[in-house]
């Protein structure tokens, strides 16, 4: 059961005495705030288009919070590498759900979503405008969706024999067992890989389905589609999706690594390794942190890693947009509509359904 807090105006007209509020401005504040009290903005898209920006736009213009959905500004310490969001460029709006985990371990999407749903409605209870704002898509339908996600048990003896494999191989294997996450997943993370086709390979045998209350999730498919089910939706969603042109956000992918880099992104690596994280986990990590356990190591060039980094974000965020098209409830803008994308949050947020 959430409590919520119905916030009273405090321009309401009192009596001389200051023991009771107009009645008429109360029901009408009342009104005004229930039309919101299960109403969720969710603002998706790649990797460097401008979602934190917009986020902290919105949230100081309609009252809310943001909870991060990005699967791994979830750990603490991994803050250049990943782009977490400074304390400056928050400007005073609270984010949720970064650095809740040790990079040393595993933190999975049913522990994200256990965390986001409870935040959610903690955000909602006091009156505010929950903002998922992130670019894990599947993180994000999890929560929205409700998605009922199956605790899929470890295979040691299918990951010792997987292990043996390129990602590559692997890659091939999990196409043909789950085409949806194929797309999504990040292709040079053998963990990842093995994981997911672990899920696929567990979901894919299991005797009958999760209980279903709607037919499949909207953007899975094959096997995962299947037999993942969605308990009853709680929240009023509002998506938003932003996008640039190709040759445009391909720039701004790599003005934004330079920045980082320059920021100190390879010193906060060997820190990480300083202070316990492995070599190993670090790859684990993918993207930025597998590229720069491999310079540390001097199995690479600055050049190189760069270069690669480069090239690996890109079409991280191709796979991102294409996860998300999928999503036909998604609207979608450019970064520069904020004026568009505020009128429709608005309009969102006045409509009683």
């Amino acid at each position: 059961m959430v409590l919520y807090i119905i916030p009273v105006l405090s321009n309401s007209r009192e009596l001389e005495n200051d023991e009771f509020v107009d009645k008429h401005h109360m029901e009408a504040s009342f009104e005004k705030y229930m039309r919101r009290a299960d109403k969720i903005i969710i603002i998706a898209g790649p990797t460097a288009v401008g979602k934190s920006t917009l986020a902290v736009k919105i949230a100081k213009k309609f009252g809310g919070e943001i909870v991060s959905a990005d699967s791994r500004q979830v750990y603490r310490g991994l803050n250049i590498g990943t782009g977490k969001i400074t304390k400056k460029e928050m400007c005073g709006v609270p984010h949720h759900l970064l650095d809740v985990a040790s990079p040393r371990r595993r933190f999975s999407v049913v522990e994200y979503q256990k965390l986001a749903r409870q935040k959610i409605k903690d955000v909602l209870s006091m009156g505010k405008l929950p903002i998922i704002c992130g670019g894990a898509g599947f993180y994000i339908e999890a929560v929205a969706d409700n998605v009922a996600l199956p605790d899929a048990p470890p295979n040691e003896k299918l990951r010792a024999r997987l292990r043996k494999e390129t990602p590559e191989t692997l890659l091939n294997l999990l196409m043909k067992l789950d085409p949806a996450r194929a797309e999504n997943i990040d292709r040079k993370n053998p963990r990842r890989l093995i994981r997911a086709i672990e899920v696929a390979r567990s979901l894919g045998s299991v005797p009958s389905p999760l209980p279903l209350q709607h037919s499949y999730v909207p953007c899975l498919a094959g096997r995962q589609a299947r037999n993942v089910g969605m308990s009853k939706k709680e929240f009023n969603v509002l998506w938003i999706g932003l996008t640039l042109p190709p040759a445009e956000l391909k720039r701004k992918i790599a003005i934004r690594l330079f920045a980082r880099i320059r920021k100190g992104m390879i010193q906060e690596a060997r820190r990480l390794h300083k202070n316990g994280l492995s070599w190993k986990r670090m790859e684990e990590l993918g993207l930025e942190y597998r590229h720069l356990a491999r310079y540390l190591r001097n199995k690479t060039s600055k050049l190189e890693m760069t270069d690669k980094l480069q090239t690996e974000i890109w079409r991280y965020a191709k796979r991102q947009l294409t996860w998300f098209k999928r999503n036909r409830r998604i609207r979608w803008f450019q970064p520069n509509q904020t004026e568009e994308i505020k009128t429709l949050v608005k309009n969102f947020l006045s409509k009683s359904k």
